[in-house]
């Protein structure tokens, strides 16, 4: 064996006793890294873990249980990263008016409202079938809750407009078919049918409050859950796909 060979895994050997000596906090934080390498989940930007002495002589069960501020705070900086990410993967701006998604951070999770607009619409007109940015969407946003593990509720909204091609295909109808629509392409593309709990459509009853623009009322939300299961489970996370571009995106 060469000898740099041998010095480098000297090097990842010491690293990974040092990671497995750390508490659950630690433990958390570095796999949440390595899976994020674009934004780190701890606060401080100078790549150094916090040492926690205290946790270290008293073992590693004494950590994060007693901290719950400080693992609701890595919880809410996760999630923005996780967020951000998703910006970047579909090439928007977070500060782009009237921008074709939206996303919210929660206190379990985020909340993701694909729009419908003229500009870039998400379906077919009047239709359930997705378009070429939809499907782009769709594909990116299920290799996100795979690789994560969320939990997803989805519903679906339409414009307060009725279509006068099909008079009895109403906006329940549309608004039904285009949720249940995204929850197959979420699981065409890897999702678990187990983490998707809830799919609803609610017509036009639901508006944007003060929302000017009435394609703005046509759009599908997912509702993506991270519980404390699925927080402790995220660290122990193998990636089984990656994010594509949108030249290689095709609908299920």
């Amino acid at each position: 064996m060469a000898y740099a060979d041998f010095v480098t895994a000297m090097m990842a050997l010491f690293m990974v006793l040092w990671i497995s000596a750390q508490d659950k906090e630690i433990l958390i934080a570095t796999s949440q890294y390595f899976q994020n390498p674009f934004r780190s989940p701890m606060d401080a930007t100078s790549g150094v873990l916090p040492f926690n002495n205290k946790s270290s002589s008293q073992g590693k069960d004494s950590g994060s249980d007693k901290d719950p501020d400080r693992n609701k705070q890595i919880s809410m900086t996760f999630l923005n990263s996780v967020a951000a990410d998703f910006y970047r993967l579909l090439h928007l701006d977070e500060s782009l008016e009237g921008k074709p998604i939206d996303i919210q951070v929660t206190t379990d999770g985020l909340r993701i409202t694909l729009f419908d607009r003229a500009k870039r619409p998400l379906f077919e007109r009047d239709a359930t079938s997705l378009t070429e940015w939809g499907t782009f969407v769709m594909q990116n946003l299920a290799w996100m809750i795979e690789r994560h593990g969320f939990n997803v509720t989805i519903d679906g909204h339409a414009g307060a407009q009725k279509s006068a091609a099909k008079p009895d295909y109403t906006n329940w109808e549309l608004s039904a078919d285009r949720a249940n629509a995204a929850r197959r392409t979420l699981v065409h593309y890897a999702v678990d049918p187990k983490q998707i709990e809830r799919v609803t459509g609610y017509a036009d009853t639901r508006p944007i409050p003060g929302e000017t623009d009435p394609t703005s009322n046509e759009r599908v939300t997912l509702n993506l859950t991270l519980t404390a299961k699925n927080r402790f489970k995220d660290s122990k996370l193998v990636d089984k796909a990656v994010p594509v571009s949108q030249s290689e995106a095709s609908s299920p």
